[in-house]
């Protein structure tokens, strides 16, 4: 199966758009700011349509899984937005999404 370059880019960006609404509702439990916490819900409710349209041109054998990358952006997000200590094996487990995901893709 080929995967066209602008169905990776929305795969990222379903992703991404995960992991900046869990990144909305961390800063939400914290700091109670109401815009914190439409920025988390915004984000995850974009993230879903796009894995929805995705659905329309990918099986589900490939967006559901390509969802692990989240953990990607999760990680980055906790050491580089909230300072949070990320340990060597969690890079371990990263590097292991990212291979399984090559795998799926390509």
């Amino acid at each position: 199966m080929w995967i066209d370059s602008w169905m990776i880019i929305v795969l990222i960006a379903m992703t991404l758009c995960g992991a900046l609404g869990g990144a909305g509702l961390k800063a939400y439990a914290s700091s109670r700011k109401r815009l914190h916490i439409l920025f988390g819900l915004g984000f995850y409710g974009v993230g879903a349509l796009l894995n929805i349209a995705l659905l329309k041109f990918l099986p589900l054998t490939v967006v559901l899984p390509a969802n692990a990358l989240t953990y990607v952006w999760t990680l980055l997000l906790a050491k580089w937005v909230f300072k949070e200590k990320v340990g060597r094996l969690r890079w371990v487990g990263v590097v292991c999404i990212m291979g399984g995901l090559f795998f799926l893709v390509f």
